[in-house]
């Protein structure tokens, strides 16, 4: 199996914590050139509630595994590689921040 393209963070929050998730989506941009995307405000795809996505290079992800745990400030993070199995990048291959949540994963059936 050779490495994953890059990884996925994705940083939970529910309508009150979206100014401190782009916060935290910023810094993590700026400290480790992790691209930001959209921030839903309700549950898209397999993720529970709000989020956003963060793609970090694999060269940069050690670096942003070693941040996050003290500077995720309470938000819950998702982390995973993507291999192109997403049945087993969002079930098998996860690192999570704080609690872990159930995923809705019928869809990669």
């Amino acid at each position: 199996m050779s490495g994953p393209s890059d990884f996925h963070v994705h940083l939970y929050f529910d309508a009150a914590e979206i100014d401190l998730a782009r916060t935290v989506a910023a810094e993590v941009a700026e400290r480790f050139g992790a691209a930001v995307g959209h921030f839903h405000t309700r549950p898209v795809g397999p993720h529970p509630r709000g989020s956003v996505q963060l793609t970090v290079a694999p060269d940069r992800f050690g670096e942003v595994a070693c941040w996050l745990p003290l500077h995720r400030r309470g938000l819950t993070v998702f982390a995973h590689p993507s291999t192109g199995d997403d049945r087993s990048d969002h079930t098998d291959h996860v690192i999570w921040f704080g609690a872990s949540e159930p995923l809705a994963t019928a869809m990669f059936d």
